[in-house]
């Protein structure tokens, strides 16, 4: 294993839940040259600006945890934003990191890449063994592309470009958008809103029926710089958090944890998506990583967090 507490790191998108989270954690591990930069500074859409980034800050290592994310409202109706972005971004750090001779690279999936009837849990030989959820599938697609030119970097050019595909995320920072959040943030905020203005019921989209397994951002972060540290990791790991919960039964919990005690109602004229994703990561537990913060206890930080978002910042 090797330390990282000498070497510089470079966070692509630490403004968001898991880029911050992953600062958190590596200024916790004693790492201190961090570099960042906001998208005002750069935009890692543009081949030039990411190529003349890398070259002048020269990281010994970097992670992408730069991407344009969304649920699935957000992923179905702006298919070509969400692939081009991706892909840009990623392809602009990893194709720079080897030019400028970074030799390391982590590369932040996410568990949509798996076929939408994947066997269950869901193993990391299972890509590309199947056709994927429609609704994200542009997202997907360039996930896709950018984890298999980590290990086409790697096969040809040596280089120890890897990937890390985390189930679905949460925690502090996420994002509140109306349209734009995932299912989380999502109920969290329709919750809320539904408490104070007293309203009697709050629908969610679809059955209800589909399984979701959730990780707190804090822990993947902690994974991710455990997968740093190894001289020699698998391409590709699953890091999850081991159980999974149907969306029924999520809102009623963010119900109880907000306080709300209205009717739940469900809009099956909206899609479920894929119904079941739970992750297999028995890999990465036998690598020396496992998730720590209980589902519960990573939603009370969440709403903590919420509410703290939208409480005015009020200075004398």
């Amino acid at each position: 294993m090797n330390s990282l507490s000498e070497k510089k790191i470079y966070v692509a998108g630490h403004r968001g839940m898991v880029g911050s989270a992953l600062v958190r954690y590596l200024q916790k591990s004693g790492v201190e040259n961090i570099v960042t930069a906001t998208r005002d500074e750069l935009d890692l859409t543009r081949q030039s600006e990411t190529y003349d980034f890398i070259g002048e800050h020269r990281p010994d290592v970097i992670v992408v945890a730069a991407a344009k994310v969304g649920g699935i409202y957000a992923n179905n109706a702006y298919p070509a934003e969400f692939f081009h972005q991706n892909m840009m971004i990623a392809a602009n750090l990893i194709d720079a990191a080897h030019l400028h001779d970074v030799n390391r690279l982590l590369f932040l999936g996410s568990s949509c890449i798996y076929p939408k009837f994947a066997e269950q849990p869901i193993k990391e030989d299972s890509l590309l063994s199947g056709a994927l959820e429609p609704t994200n599938e542009a997202y997907a697609i360039a996930k896709i592309g950018a984890l298999k030119m980590c290990s086409y970097y790697r096969e040809q050019y040596g280089r120890c470009y890897h990937s890390a595909m985390p189930c679905n995320l949460y925690g502090i920072g996420d994002n509140y958008h109306p349209e734009n959040s995932h299912v989380i943030p999502a109920l969290i905020r329709r919750f809320h809103q539904a408490k104070e203005s007293g309203q009697e019921s709050v629908t969610i989209w679809g059955s209800g029926t589909p399984r979701r397994e959730f990780l707190f951002a804090d822990d993947l972060a902690e994974g991710c710089v455990h997968l740093l540290t190894l001289d020699n990791p698998p391409d590709l790991v699953n890091l999850g958090a081991g159980e999974d919960i149907t969306i029924q039964d999520l809102a009623t919990t963010i119900a109880v944890t907000v306080g709300y005690q209205g009717e739940i109602k469900n809009d099956r004229s909206k899609p479920d998506g894929t119904p079941r994703k739970l992750l297999d990561s028995s890999l990465a537990k036998s690598l020396g990583w496992n998730s720590r913060i209980p589902f519960r206890e990573g939603l009370l930080v969440a709403y903590a967090d919420y509410k703290k978002s939208i409480t005015p910042n009020i200075s004398s």
